[in-house]
């Protein structure tokens, strides 16, 4: 059975990753492609600009958070070197492979389900993830694991490789730009098939060229978070 399925098969099982009740909460989806000509130059290049912007439109529509971004080809990733090919005339990586979760900073982010701490990292480069942890799961005999990145570096302390994380459990938070990777506060959240080698990190971005293999290994993140059925 192929990992989309499995965790098809068990989604009433997983807990809620962030509190949100549909009843009372409302999302908002956030479209980060060229479409969006609100997003100029000038708002990416400065933290607390871009900060302003999510905000306001949250605010604007009454959503507690915004959402969105998996199979999404982003420009805003031009603002970073982190995400530029070795070269000028290499193929830049551009296509999301997580869904994003933009909210208030140190929302608290709780375990959809029993896991142990593979590794994690503060990955501090501008652009990139932050303080990033990942946890390894089983579920029907079958590995995986989850990736959650742009958190604070509290989240970091104490944390040990092994360290066993329930389901429910308030593990990680939000971070601040200045230990997110220097991005408005939200959550990073994305499903890993195949972990390879990676420790404490995993590309969450991936050249558009090579997005058929990325996101086989990396499936639809709602599949656990359940949550764009409300947007």
């Amino acid at each position: 059975m192929e990992l989309h399925e499995v965790l098809k098969k068990n989604q009433p099982a997983f807990h809620k990753i962030v509190a949100f009740d549909p009843l009372v909460d409302k999302l908002l989806p956030l479209n980060f492609t060229s479409e969006n000509k609100e997003i100029t130059s000038d708002i990416l290049k400065d933290t607390q600009i871009f900060n302003n912007y999510i905000n306001e439109i949250r605010y604007k529509n009454n959503a507690r958070y915004g959402i969105g971004g998996y199979g999404e080809h982003r420009t805003i990733y031009k603002v970073s070197k982190v995400f530029d090919g070795a070269t000028a005339s290499e193929e830049p990586r551009r296509l999301h492979l997580g869904t994003d979760i933009w909210g208030q900073p140190n929302t608290v982010i709780m375990a959809p389900l029993d896991g142990v701490v593979h590794s994690f990292a503060f990955n501090n480069d501008f652009g990139d993830y932050g303080a990033t942890i990942i946890l390894a799961h089983q579920l029907e005999s079958m590995n995986f694991f989850s990736l959650y990145g742009h958190l604070s570096l509290n989240s970091l302390t104490n944390l040990k490789e092994g360290q066993h994380i329930k389901k429910g459990e308030n593990f990680c938070e939000f971070g601040l730009p200045f230990e997110n990777g220097h991005w408005p506060p939200h959550l990073h959240f994305q499903i890993i098939n195949d972990i390879g080698t990676y420790k404490g990190d995993y590309p969450g971005v991936c050249k558009f060229s090579e997005r058929k293999g990325w996101l086989e290994n990396s499936p639809d993140p709602d599949l656990i978070l359940q949550m764009n059925q409300y947007c």
